[in-house]
């Protein structure tokens, strides 16, 4: 029974203390005067009764009600109803009251002023129960008795309602009455511990809507502070309550007020969680909370600020709550779209409603929960049950180890409490016990189908309103109101009156004697044991791991287990790899530590050293997986079998698998400890009780593996039955039972003092290992890996013994450890009631036991390094290059699996990672070669290399091996050839070795200066690296000519050939016009002749080889020069004074001098003024390439610009003289001569811009800017315009696939020179409508841009780890690394547009070396098919990069100097774009793709000097083009390519088959570019593929390891092949390449010399063309053979895939090879040639042989003399030569049509020597001139008579 009300109370407006208007309340009168003793009076009840401050107002307010809750210290919570109403005062009671308060006598507030004024006051009855509608109508009752003046005194009312007594619970009715002619009847709950809601939760759902009251839900319960706002404090109140109701069966136990005054809101800071409410008066003030979820009830709102994370439900269960909790609130939503909707889909009234919403989340914590009495650990029964909950294992078989929402509920003090409530075996159980244990098989199959959850909430809804309402129909309630009248005037008239206290406190009194009288109530509770429902193990499993079930790996495990135990240790060898696999799965490392304990015999198993071995690994593996926690009990299951397994060291001495498997994180967590601790004591508790009830001994040695599944009784049911039976048992018997207990749990603390200690003492004590941080956390570490038997005693003591350090290190050790167990003893003995005599006895036990340990573990350490060391793989030595010495001998390491996963056999295949092997460090290379550490691949060899130039990053990482657990030091480096080696060190590797080991490579990868690369370092034995002193930086240019002189000197002698057919006259006589008004001075003359030399080496440079195929100038005799050529060669930089970074000699118009040019080159970066690159032999447009201007900006073009210089006339004039020198260039065009009139793109005109109707400055930004193709605007070009960038590049309309659309000339719309200029430095240049230039502004890719997006793709394309994140797919990190290829395509291809409509080209960006040399090379590759030869792209990359000075050694990071810029992959880029191009355009390229990856790779490798250093000046400086006295045979990389290419076809395109003259337009969109396979691929059986010297010794050292006989049988024909591991062009080569391989191996066993490759394929392709013609013509399909020589059926000539048909026949095999044909006759289609006819009767060729003989025939360019068999045949109107007279392959035909003349010649270079001069003669064709030579004038003579014969015979 309880009081219905403790307190009633009269709270009033405190006249006396009014603080500027701010009034405050007082209590007038208080019943009963004196506390009751089982609850104090709450303080501050003043404050709540006006929680928004006491105010006087000028009218009268209704009356109000509320209830609000307040907290005592013993967290009982007090219910105050607080009935308000407003009583009038007059002025002469204020004014009194102000004169009596001298102070304030400043002003009076305005609100006063009016006659009268209202003050509150307040009724306040305080309950520890919560009936609201009672309390409102009692406190409305006593209201009414005064205003009405009903015939009752107020004080009986009074004195009934404080002696008023109802019972708590049980269901009762109880029938009321005030002694007022009222009545009332209470309802009392069933069952006290459910929470009475009345309708606040549907209320509350009403309010804030489901997702909002869901995130509050899951916010309280993971303890975060949450605010109410609302205007009604009721409603606050009701809030709250619902929101405590939704939480059931959980309490809250933080802060809770469900209305708070406004004088308290500084408690809103409070670090600690709460749920409050306040008034929406407050709003402004709780603006400024940062970590406070607001919700606010009137407006429907929940405000989370961006710094609260709220965990929400884990799914499924928070769509299946949020479901049916809409079904509940809108049940019309379901059929809302029904055509025939059923009527009765009416939500329930409100309170059903709520208990609906209740019954939701009671189901939504049977699901959450469910299982949870399997996981309690009871650890003492008597006196009170101690019960703790297992939360690892929880969450592990629970499978939610990972749910951060129930992780931080079962943290969470709530749970505690629900713990300590509900924990104890041998209670009353209510709704919630009932649904756990008894319906959970009903909730799991019910839980996917909605309504059947649904009909469930409803039954529980049911429950819970027959627990609020047992009567429902009961409603006697009779209560007076006050009259209406009595409301408005009696009140004026008298206040409400003093209570007579005697009257009440005797009313109190008299209740008081009664109740003493009264026989005592017996509360009948219901004790009864609690059922734990269906254990947790069947629920899971279907949530665990797939991997986890499979029935074979448990196989694999029993069966390795079983086989070391049997001693068969190579079968058991073989198995480990796949055990230690499957152990990644729970239920194998189950299975693992079930099949070792069967193994245990009386506690022990004794091992030899092998077993042992395998044992401790397998153990280490399971246990590495296991997480801190260890949520499954693996480790828990493994605790008692590292104290059993051992060997025996030596006499006496054992080792335990404890001291190898110290090494993990769940040994230092005290939870882990806890939780074993809390299991073992309750299995011993439960044997005791066992043992006492049966009475015999039954020796139950147990495992606890968390759970306490599959016994018999359980210890829960034990402790219930003993608690049943305590109030029976007789004192002694009681005692002795606590006392037993007691003791069980102090044996365990000390069987606990012992384990920790052989868990976390180290082996070698002397070692402080490190005792992790999150246990021993006051533990310094010094070194983490401790010494088993695999380092025998290579490793030396460190230590100095005698220096006393041990001593002080191992005691260091024990400390912490003694420590760390002391922290546990201290926790678990306090929890469990452990008396404090015993806890003492346990303290001072503890160290001794460490003690005595660590002298156990000194004797063990000892005898365990005497162990032989474990049998390693053999270290395999690398193969090296000529010159390639190794730095430092083999390491032992093991290369660990990167993000690959091609190596691991994630994706099939064999797991080649890990390898185990050795890494070597040369001076080109870093090496590692080994073998996989999987047996079952372990006769492959893998190696991964890089050079050691091309390392980008290395960085230390530690690494844990799957094999040995040890945590090793490793090294991550990171390489730009696309390569990762991560390398873990052996321990048997010093970490002195390891540093010693960073230092040399870090020396190697920065050497002091260029000359320390491998390519001029090698062959030069002993020096590591060339130290140089660094040279002055403004060197004089004395020195430098006197260098350049000196070099000079020793190519003096050297004689340059030229592709023209003229012998080159000697240096002295050729002549350089300099400038146009002098006469033409011969050379001798304008340069001195000490510069002359030096002049012969700047001839040799490619450009001015270039420049003369071009024919933009010669350096020929200055009489033969026309002086009308537009350019010439000038030397104005011949000592690289103009530019350092330009070539000697440059192309420059005709008509500027040379003094002009220093002066416009200061206007330039770095003095790169404009010069002339490449000229279109078609529409002799022009390419120039410069650097961008300075800083000032392009205004310098067309206004004069405020040059920093005194001369003002000196500042106009360079602007004048660069406007001229870009005049002379456009002049040079013949299109400027023809043309009338001046026409740039400025006018257009409106009616020409159709899309946009306005003009633009046209920006290219339109094809650059934003990311990955999004277009940005600039400018007033807001919206991408397409038509804009396609008139610029002079094309109609752009094609939706961005494949470029035919051009069409430019409507007299172009000018004549486009500046592509940078768009950040063009800004504020107007455009001059006189000028015959426009500036076409566009964005670039910076240096800095280049560098990150490469440090992307890297990671991209070679991930250093596995990733899971979706985000970090290998599309998204491609994507994301903005490798920005399209914008330098679609700038060169704008380019290549405009040079081909006839428009010069100067392309003048950044410092003109890195984006302009990408575009200007690129350009030049597209527009002329020279370059896309070996010859042609040799002399593009020396012309453009190397003599025009792309910095190499500063973009690749090559020396110490430029290590901080980091490596800037600029040339990478270009290739990537050629390889772009040669994937579109397959036939157009005479190189492979192999080529392009091979000048990728050795361009960064440092191993030729070709592209080291930054200029021609620097090489030249640096004697890197002069024959150096170390210099060895490949110093050049192209040397090297055109000898390799003469042995193999590796570099050769067999589709080459070019058209003539086509200008390449590839697609640019990102959709059409493909990610280059050079950044993808690997060999691991040989390495990078890039060294041909290796390839051949490698497969020289696999021929000669001899043949062992093969006794195995039959071997199959078949080979796998391993996408990482074998070369696939090696292993699957293409067919050409294998048809060759195949006649070199058939000629090398018939003895023959083999003829070189290209001989044998240009032979087979000329027979191919002609028989293919005669097929061609006869039948049109051609046979396969010739296609697969033409290639054409693998790529159609265009990507658009349609085939071109451009013969008479229709057959598109024809194309090709017309194409082809070009080198010989080129028969028009549709008028078939002679010798076709011809062929179609005769047989044989030998008929036909009117004239035969030798003749010496001068090969192509650049090729030798040498003697062919030539016959002349009449019938066939030919000239066919032959190898030899025997030879029948002919090797070439001269169709007799094609020839015009026949002359006597004059000898040429490398003609056979000792012949008259009038044995030459000359045959000239159509297509070329022929060189021929005869024995002697006589024989040519007859030769030239008869090919004249047959020409006019014809």
């Amino acid at each position: 029974m309880a009081r219905l009300a403790d307190y009633f109370l009269v709270v009033g407006y405190d006249l006396d203390k009014r603080v500027e208007g701010e009034g405050q309340g007082r209590i007038l009168q208080r019943f009963p005067e004196k506390d009751w003793e089982d609850s104090p009076f709450p303080q501050g009840i003043e404050l709540f009764c006006q929680p928004s401050g006491w105010q006087l107002v000028p009218e009268r307010q209704p009356a109000s009600f509320f209830v609000a809750v307040l907290t005592d210290i013993n967290s009982e919570r007090h219910y105050c109803a607080c009935f308000t109403f407003w009583e009038g005062l007059d002025n002469s009671q204020l004014k009194k009251a102000e004169a009596s308060e001298v102070d304030e006598v400043d002003e009076v507030p305005a609100v006063v002023q009016s006659a009268q004024v209202f003050a509150p006051k307040s009724l306040v009855l305080v309950s520890h129960l919560d009936y609201t509608e009672v309390f409102r109508n009692c406190l409305g009752l006593i209201y009414t008795v005064h205003v009405d003046s009903l015939p009752v005194p107020l004080e009986t009312v009074i004195g009934n309602l404080l002696t008023c007594v109802i019972p708590i619970a049980g269901g009762s009715q109880r029938t009321i009455t005030l002694g007022a002619g009222d009545r009332q009847v209470i309802q009392t709950p069933i069952d006290d511990s459910l929470p009475v809601s009345g309708s606040s939760v549907a209320q509350l759902f009403r309010q804030l809507g489901i997702i909002n009251v869901l995130y509050l839900f899951c916010a309280a319960l993971t303890e975060h502070k949450i605010l109410f706002l609302s205007s009604s404090y009721q409603r606050l109140t009701d809030a709250c309550r619902g929101l405590l109701a939704i939480m059931f069966p959980l309490k809250y136990s933080f802060t809770y007020v469900p209305i708070l005054p406004g004088k308290l809101l500084e408690v809103l800071s409070t670090p600690t969680p709460f749920i409050i409410g306040v008034n929406s008066f407050f709003r402004s003030e709780t603006q400024e909370l940062l970590d406070v979820i607001i919700a606010d009830l009137d407006g429907g709102t929940v405000t989370i600020p961006e710094c609260v994370h709220i965990s929400l439900l884990p799914e499924p269960l928070l769509q299946q709550t949020q479901t049916v909790l809409s079904m509940v609130l809108d049940p019309e939503l379901e059929v809302a779209d029904h055509a025939f909707p059923s009527v009765s889909t009416q939500p329930s009234a409100l309170k059903i409603q709520d208990k609906e919403i209740r019954g939701v989340f009671l189901w939504l914590f049977a699901r959450l929960f469910q299982g949870y009495r399997w996981c309690l650990h009871i650890i003492r029964i008597h006196p009170e049950p101690v019960i703790r909950f297992h939360k690892a294992a929880f969450l592990g078989q629970r499978a939610l180890t990972e749910d951060d929402f129930l992780m931080k509920v079962l943290d969470g003090m709530a749970f505690a409490g629900f713990v300590s409530e509900r924990g104890p075996p041998y209670r009353a159980t209510d709704l919630f016990d009932d649904l756990v244990a008894n319906h959970v098989e009903r909730i799991r199959q019910e839980e996917t189908c909605p309504h059947k959850v649904m009909n469930h909430v409803k039954e529980l809804a049911e429950q819970l309103f027959k627990n609020e309402n047992p009567y429902p129909a009961v409603a006697m309630h009779k209560v007076q109101r006050p009259s209406e009248n009595g409301q408005n005037t009696a009140q004026n008239e008298r206040p409400f009156p003093g209570l007579d206290d005697v009257a009440v406190q005797l009313f109190i009194d008299h209740a008081a004697a009664k109740l003493k009288t009264a026989p005592p109530v017996v509360k009948s509770e219901l004790k009864g044991m609690v059922p734990s429902g269906p254990p947790l193990g069947d629920i899971v499993d279907r949530n665990g791991n797939v991997m986890a079930n499979s029935a074979r790996r448990l196989e694999v495990v029993r069966n390795c287990i079983t086989y070391i135990f049997e001693n068969k240790m190579l079968e058991a060898k073989k198995l480990m790899p796949a055990v230690l696999r499957a152990l990644k799965g729970r239920a194998a490392r189950i299975c693992l530590t079930q099949e070792l304990n069967q193994h245990v015999l009386q506690n022990r198993a004794v091992l030899d050293d092998q077993q042992f071995d395998y044992i401790v690994r397998m153990m280490n593996c399971t246990l590495q997986d296991c997480s801190h926690i260890d949520e499954h009990g693996i480790a828990a299951a493994l605790l008692p079998l590292v104290t059993a397994y051992c060997r025996k060291l030596g006499a006496g001495i054992t080792q335990f698998a404890y001291s190898c498997v110290q090494e993990h994180m769940v040994w230092t967590t005290m939870q882990f400890w806890e939780a074993m601790f809390y299991s073992d004591v309750q299995s011993h508790i439960r044997a005791l009780y066992l043992e006492t009830e049966d009475g015999e001994q039954q020796n139950h040695s147990e495992q606890q593996d968390g759970s306490v599944s599959g016994r018999e009784i359980s210890a829960l049911d034990l402790a219930s039955e003993q608690n049943r039976l305590w109030p029976t048992l007789s004192k002694e018997m009681q005692a002795e039972r606590v006392q037993k207990e007691e003791s069980t749990v102090f044996s365990q603390a000390i069987h606990y003092a012992n384990r920790m200690s052989y868990l976390l003492l180290p082996l070698d004590t002397s070692k402080n290992r490190l005792l992790r941080s999150s246990g021993l956390g006051d533990v310094e570490s010094v070194s983490n890996s401790y010494v088993t038997n695999s380092i025998a005693g290579s490793m030396a003591e460190s230590y100095d013994t005698e220096s006393g350090f041990e001593d002080a290190e191992s005691s260091d050790v024990a400390n912490s450890v003694v420590r760390f167990i002391n922290r546990f003893v201290d926790k678990v003995c306090n929890e469990s009631g452990v008396t404090n005599e015993h806890l003492k006895a346990l303290h001072t036990m503890i160290p001794d036991i460490v003690q005595m340990h660590i002298e156990t573990l000194d004797a063990v350490h000892r005898e365990s390094k005497r162990l032989p060391p474990i049998q390693k793989p053999k270290l395999l030595r690398p193969t090296l290059l000529p010159g390639e010495e190794l730095v430092m001998d083999a390491m032992r390491v093991h290369l660990i699996p990167d993000g690959r996963e091609e190596a691991t056999g994630l994706m099939g295949g064999p797991p080649l990672l890990p390898a185990e092997g050795a890494i070597f460090l040369t001076n080109y290379r870093l090496i590692f070669k080994g073998t996989p550490s999987d047996p079952l691949v372990g006769e492959q060899v893998v190696t991964r290399s890089f050079p050691i130039a091309s390392l980008t990053k290395e960085k230390r990482i530690s690494v844990t091996l799957p094999m040995d657990q040890f945590v090793q030091e490793g090294l991550q480096l990171r390489s730009c050839t696309f390569q990762l080696m991560k390398i873990a060190f052996d321990e048997e590797v010093a970490s002195d070795l390891a540093e010693v080991f960073r230092k040399h490579m870090h020396k190697l990868r920065y050497p002091q200066h260029v000359q320390g690369t491998f390519a001029f370092t090698v062959g030069q034995c002993g020096k590591m690296v060339v130290e140089h002193k660094t040279k002055d930086k403004n060197q004089s240019l004395k020195t430098l000519s006197k260098n350049l002189v000196k070099s000079a000197k020793r190519t003096i002698g050297r004689q340059y050939v030229t592709r023209k057919k003229y012998s080159p006259p000697t240096w002295e006589n050729r002549s350089i016009s300099e400038e146009v008004d002098q006469s033409s001075l011969t050379l001798s003359s304008t340069i001195r002749s000490s510069d002359r030399q030096t002049m012969s080496n700047v001839v040799e440079r490619a450009c001015c080889r270039d420049y003369q195929r071009l024919g933009l100038g010669t350096l020929s005799n200055s009489l033969t020069r026309s002086k009308n050529e537009p350019f010439r060669i000038s030397t104005v930089n011949r000592m690289y004074t103009v530019c350092r970074s330009y070539p000697g000699l440059l192309i420059v118009p005709q008509s500027i001098p040379d003094t002009t040019i220093q002066r416009i080159c200061r206007c330039y970066r770095q003095n790169r003024f404009p010069v002339v690159c490449w000229r279109n032999s078609r529409t002799k447009a022009v390419l120039l390439r410069s650097a961008g201007l300075h800083a000032k900006g392009v205004v310098g073009f067309f206004k004069s610009p405020n040059a920093p210089t005194s001369v003002p006339s000196q500042a106009d004039s360079t602007s004048l003289e660069q406007e001229k020198y870009l005049q002379a260039i456009i002049s040079s065009m013949p299109s400027y001569s023809e043309s009338s009139g001046r026409n740039t793109l400025s006018g257009f005109t409106s009616t020409h811009m159709s899309t946009s109707g306005e003009f633009y400055i046209f920006c290219v930004c339109v094809l650059f800017a934003g990311k990955w193709g999004s277009i940005r605007g600039s400018g007033r070009l807001s919206a991408y315009n397409p038509d804009v960038g396609t008139r610029l590049a002079g094309k109609e309309s752009p094609q939706p696939n961005g494949g470029p659309s035919e051009a069409l000339f430019l409507r007299q719309q172009k000018a004549y020179l486009y500046i592509i200029g940078d768009k950040a430095q063009l800004k504020g240049g107007k455009q001059d409508s006189f000028q015959q230039w426009e500036v076409v502004p566009i964005e670039v890719c910076d240096v800095r841009q280049v560098k990150n997006s490469f440090k992307k793709l890297m990671k991209a394309c070679v991930p250093s780890s596995p990733t899971s994140d979706p985000n970090m797919s290998f599309q998204r990190c491609l994507e994301e690394s903005e490798w920005m290829l399209h914008r330098v395509l679609q700038v060169s291809v704008l380019v290549v547009e405009l040079l081909d409509t006839g428009s010069s080209v100067m392309v003048s960006l950044e410092d003109g070396w890195d984006v302009t040399t990408q575009v200007v090379s690129l350009v030049q590759l597209l527009s002329d098919p020279y370059y896309r030869t070996f010859d042609g792209f040799r002399l593009l990359v020396e012309k453009e990069w190397l003599s025009f000075g792309h910095r190499f050694s500063h973009r690749g990071a090559q020396t110490l100097g430029s290590q901080s810029s980091g490596f800037t992959p600029v040339f990478l880029q270009f290739l990537d774009c050629v390889h772009q191009i040669h994937l579109q355009f397959p036939m157009e390229f005479e190189f492979s793709q192999y080529y392009l990856k091979f000048l990728a790779y050795h361009y960064v490798s440092n191993r030729f000097r070709t592209f080291l250093l930054d200029s021609d000046y620097e090489r030249i400086e640096a004697t890197v083009t002069l024959p150096h006295k170390h210099s060895h045979r490949y110093s050049s990389v192209w040397d090297y390519i055109d000898r390799l290419n003469k042995k193999t076809p590796i570099f050769y395109n067999y589709m080459f088959s070019p058209e003539d003259e086509e200008v390449l337009r590839p697609y640019t969109f990102i959709s059409n570019l493909k990610v280059w396979d050079f950044y993808m691929e690997e060999t691991l059986s040989e390495g990078p593929s890039y060294d041909w010297e290796l390839r051949g010794r490698q497969e020289r050292v696999a021929e000669e390891t001899p043949e062992k006989p093969d006794t195995s049988g039959p071997k199959s024909q078949r080979h796998i092949v391993w996408p990482c591991y074998d070369s696939l062009s090696k292993v699957v080569p293409d067919a050409i390449t294998k048809l060759l391989q195949d006649l070199q191996s058939l000629e090398a066993e018939l003895g023959q010399t083999s003829e070189k490759w290209k001989d044998t394929w240009d032979k087979i392709k000329t027979t191919q063309r002609t028989e293919t013609k005669l097929e061609s013509k006869v039948r049109p399909t051609a046979s396969f053979y010739s296609l697969l020589m033409s290639s054409n059926l693998s790529h159609q000539r265009r990507s658009q895939g349609v085939y071109l048909q451009e013969s008479g026949v229709g057959s598109s095999i024809n194309l090709a090879l017309e194409c082809e044909a070009s080198a010989t006759s080129t028969p028009v289609a549709g008028r078939p040639s002679t010798s076709t006819l011809y062929s179609q009767f005769q047989s044989t060729e030998s008929e036909n042989r009117s004239f035969e003989g030798i003749l010496f025939k001068k090969g192509a360019l650049l090729k030798p003399w040498k003697p062919r068999w030539f016959v002349l045949d009449k019938t066939k109107h030919q000239l066919r030569y032959y190898e030899s007279r025997q030879d029948k392959e002919c090797k070439g035909v001269i169709e007799l049509a094609e020839v015009e003349s026949v002359i006597p010649g004059t000898p040429t270079m490398g003609a056979p020597k000792n012949i008259e001069e009038k044995a030459f003669f000359d045959l000239k064709t159509t297509k070329r001139v022929y060189n021929f030579c005869a024995q002697d004038s006589m024989n040519a003579q007859l030769w030239m008579d008869s090919v004249q014969n047959c020409l006019s015979d014809a």
